[in-house]
């Protein structure tokens, strides 16, 4: 796609506009912001000069270094550690429904570069430059998350903008996560456009799944993982039992179960695992369920005496805050060890995180302790990452939380 089809916002608004009030950082504290950040913290602040009662939560502002330089458009929420978020870097285009608008064609320009099947997250918050805005397509259903005061200040527009750029069937908020507590948001779900949808439909991999809007997690589906199962999945080839854990919808057990393997679906939500079976089914195949906490159904497998060639460990995060990071480290392990005394003498793990308070060489060190535990040896085959459609921020290390191996697990 051609840079024509991506024009610059119009700046013939800004001109008519007031001037944006300042936000003053204190001495020597936008060099972060100049190497490409985009949070401002309220320390950073210059609270004499600016001080952050003086705005609402959403309100707009110019960020200033201590010399008057402009560093760029922001919103502010006075409340929140983050009490700023950077917009646009141009003192020539201030956030409106202009920039929003080209912030999502550059988005989607992206996208369809890189997908075939509009099924992909369309816009990852800051590696978006839309700080705070999370939004999922699901063909010509739009699912949005918003997680900022700044964000929710320009709910009107953000809707404007995706129907002139997408033309969606419907626009759905999904505003229910936990990190709107922290910016002093109400949760709530609601259809900005046409009505809320009983299920949403994701195209991967040649499959096809559904997911019940009611009750699904996040915005409904883990895109995040997609590319991991298009490189992991085709390498479990031969595994004749395959333990999906954590498994949700049926996103890695439904490929592997077509692939050929036999396939053991747990999962705590009852939901989920009525989704698994009934994509499984839709798609010609089959898959076994068991409901429960993944630690106990672990543990209960293993007195059992079971056995699976491969056993796919796809948690949520459990290191949400870095001061959890030695509980979450250890959760990690434990997991992973259930896991592998589940494995043969020759078995193959997949094992995922999406904390990103757990660096990588800190879960490989998490698998390296839990296989030396039970006198096992662990070859690292393959690693991943988030996919391409959850595009990573060079200077905001945050925006690059998931990390993924595929383990062989042998005998020492």
């Amino acid at each position: 796609m051609s840079d024509e089809t991506l024009p610059a916002p119009d700046a013939t608004t800004a001109g008519a506009a007031p001037p944006l009030p300042p936000l003053r950082l204190k001495r020597h504290e936008e060099r972060r912001l100049a190497a490409g950040h985009l949070w401002v913290f309220s320390n950073e602040v210059d609270t004499g000069a600016t001080p952050l009662t003086a705005f609402a939560p959403g309100d707009l502002c110019a960020v200033l270094s201590d010399r008057d330089r402009f560093l760029g458009y922001a919103y502010v929420n006075p409340h929140s550690l983050i009490a700023a978020r950077i917009l646009s870097r141009d003192a020539g285009f201030r956030p409106g429904p202009s920039l929003l608008v080209h912030r999502l064609r550059v988005a989607l320009a992206l996208r369809e570069r890189l997908y075939e099947a509009p099924c992909y997250r369309l816009v990852h918050g800051e590696s978006d430059l839309l700080p705070g805005l999370v939004v999922d397509r699901y063909d010509d259903v739009l699912v949005v998350q918003i997680a900022t005061a700044g964000m929710e200040a320009q709910r009107e527009g953000i809707v404007a903008a995706l129907d002139k750029v997408v033309r969606p069937r419907a626009i759905v908020f999904k505003n229910d996560g936990g990190a709107r507590e922290l910016e002093g948001l109400a949760k709530y779900v609601a259809a900005a456009k046409g009505d809320l949808p009983e299920r949403l439909v994701v195209r991967e991999a040649g499959l096809e799944f559904h997911v019940p809007f009611e009750g699904a997690q996040k915005t409904g589906w883990f895109y995040d993982q997609a590319a991991n199962r298009r490189q992991f999945l085709p390498m479990l080839r031969g595994a004749g039992r395959v333990l999906d854990v954590f498994s949700y919808a049926g996103g890695w057990a439904v490929p592997a179960a077509r692939a050929g393997a036999q396939v053991t679906c747990v999962d705590a939500s009852a939901a989920a695992l009525e989704a698994a079976a009934a994509n499984a089914s839709a798609n010609g195949v089959a898959v076994q369920t068991l409901r429960g906490d993944a630690f106990t159904v672990l543990e209960q497998l293993h007195a059992a005496r079971e056995k699976f060639d491969a056993v796919i460990v796809d948690p949520p995060a459990f290191i949400k805050r870095r001061k959890d990071a030695g509980k979450g480290e250890a959760a990690y392990r434990r997991l992973n060890q259930l896991a592998m005394q589940l494995l043969p003498r020759d078995g193959l793990l997949v094992s995922c995180s999406c904390s990103y308070h757990l660096e990588p060489d800190a879960l490989l060190d998490g698998l390296q302790k839990a296989g030396r535990h039970l006198g096992r040896f662990v070859q690292v085959i393959a690693s991943g990452g988030q996919s391409p459609d959850h595009p990573v921020h060079p200077a905001i290390p945050e925006s690059r939380y998931l990390k993924a191996f595929l383990c062989r697990v042998t005998e020492d």
